[in-house]
């Protein structure tokens, strides 16, 4: 096994995987992002090894498929021998009060947003066994503050936010740490949003991957389960 330490992000190929990526690599750790899209993913690993080379490749892969996660695992291990760190990143949210909220819409949020995750630790349980590894989900403050339009994105995140905790109790007496992760409002180009100077107020991607970086340097005796972070200055 090699002695360079690895992670898996989901939804890495931009935002909030992305940036989790790229202070990961800096911390010398090797980092395989997936994505939907091949060539999205292909793309921001070749962005990715500028920073190192050969510290970053791409995975086509759906949370949505147990399958498809297993096969991602399986790569990173086939690859480079090893899983220390999974971070469960990809996400979706719609928008919309309960009369025009769509069952296509919800079955999407809860398939990626909560679904996602139970595959993700699944696929990984046994990799991150052999590294006692670390598992973190990317959740939201909608996970413990509910509003109006927002009731699948709530229940996915509230969904989200339990099954991260309670997973947290099942595995630390193997060696796995897990944590959640619960931001406010990020620059990111979720719900088709398009990043620009306006939103310097928010939390920044790579101040996410900052986080991470945090807990996974964390004294193995402490566990920090659950971190709730927002916008020191809101708008």
């Amino acid at each position: 096994m090699s002695e360079i330490k690895t992670a898996l992000i989901t939804g890495g190929s931009k935002g909030i995987g992305y940036g989790v990526a790229e202070v990961l690599i800096k911390d010398g750790i090797k980092v395989a992002i997936t994505s939907r899209s091949k060539a999205a993913a292909d793309e921001a690993a070749a962005e990715l090894n500028k920073i190192k080379a050969g510290y970053a490749i791409g995975i086509e892969s759906d949370v949505r498929s147990f399958d498809s996660q297993q096969n991602a695992v399986n790569e990173i291990i086939n690859t480079w021998g090893r899983l220390d760190y999974f971070i469960a990143n990809a996400g979706v949210g719609h928008f919309a009060p309960i009369q025009t909220l769509s069952a296509e819409q919800w079955h999407e949020m809860i398939d990626i947003n909560l679904t996602g995750v139970f595959y993700s630790i699944k696929a990984s349980l046994e990799a991150l066994k052999a590294t006692k590894g670390y598992f973190i989900s990317i959740a939201s403050l909608a996970g413990t503050n509910f509003f109006a339009s927002a009731s699948g994105y709530n229940a996915s995140k509230f969904g989200l936010v339990g099954f991260t905790q309670a997973i947290m109790l099942d595995l630390r007496n193997e060696g796995i740490k897990v944590s959640t992760i619960m931001p406010g409002s990020v620059a990111t180009h979720f719900n088709n949003h398009e990043p620009s100077e306006k939103d310097a107020w928010k939390i920044q991607p790579e101040d996410i991957g900052q986080i991470v970086s945090d807990l996974i340097k964390m004294p193995a005796r402490t566990l920090p389960s659950k971190v709730e972070v927002r916008p020191t200055m809101p708008k």
